[in-house]
């Protein structure tokens, strides 16, 4: 789906599921729809093409960017800091575990720039380790569904690679609400998805309130 854009303010994320639980987060949190959240189809579109067009245009002047650490956070955080050093910001050593929030000029424009590396700006993984913070405190059937995949592990019957293992757990755990199979945007929606106290989850919303309003 292609997104329509109304607003100068513009949230970069990797894909779909990124977009849509962005979307179901700010309706739970009640803030303003003062930012286009764009699907740029993958790292390597938000990295190389989304992040220069976004900073040369005269129409934006904050752009945040979510990206997933995957395997190795420190080559997803250096591959977006050398990427906004090129382009004329002076950007810290070290990504802040509150998620990175900057202001600086690029071809004499002035821009804000907030960067967030899922899950939490600290851990390796990707956005399916975020949704895992929110899952209810003291959840029984989380813990079920680990033990039933680390059976499955241990038979070597899992066809997922180790760093989709939270994601693997995720949607069986969906699989097995009451509507399974339900989106993760839409199991926010329907607090499926409801652990606020989560420090990663009130740090993210935090830092997307601090940049966009």
């Amino acid at each position: 789906m292609i997104t329509v854009e109304k607003h100068n303010k513009k949230l970069l994320v990797e894909g779909n599921d990124d977009q849509h639980i962005i979307w179901a987060l700010c309706k739970k949190e009640n803030i303003n729809e003062i930012f286009d959240v764009i699907n740029c189809g993958g790292k390597d579109g938000l990295i190389k093409e989304e992040i220069p067009m976004r900073l040369k245009s005269s129409d934006v002047n904050t752009i945040g960017i979510i990206i997933d650490a995957d395997t190795d956070l420190n080559e997803a955080w250096n591959l977006l800091r050398n990427k906004l050093i090129a382009e004329g910001f002076e950007v810290p050593k070290c990504l802040p575990e509150s998620g990175l929030i900057i202001e600086g000029e690029n071809d004499n424009l002035l821009k804000k720039v907030g960067v967030w590396i899922m899950p939490n700006n600290n851990l390796n993984g990707m956005l399916e380790d975020f949704i895992a913070f929110l899952v209810p405190q003291n959840d029984k059937l989380l813990d079920v569904v680990k033990s039933n995949l680390t059976e499955i592990e241990a038979e070597r019957l899992n066809k997922y690679k180790p760093i989709h293992r939270t994601k693997a757990i995720i949607h069986s755990w969906l699989a097995m609400q009451e509507d399974p199979g339900t989106p993760l945007g839409t199991s926010i929606t329907k607090k499926y998805l409801n652990n606020t106290y989560s420090p990663a989850y009130q740090k993210f919303i935090a830092w997307l309130k601090n940049l966009f309003e």
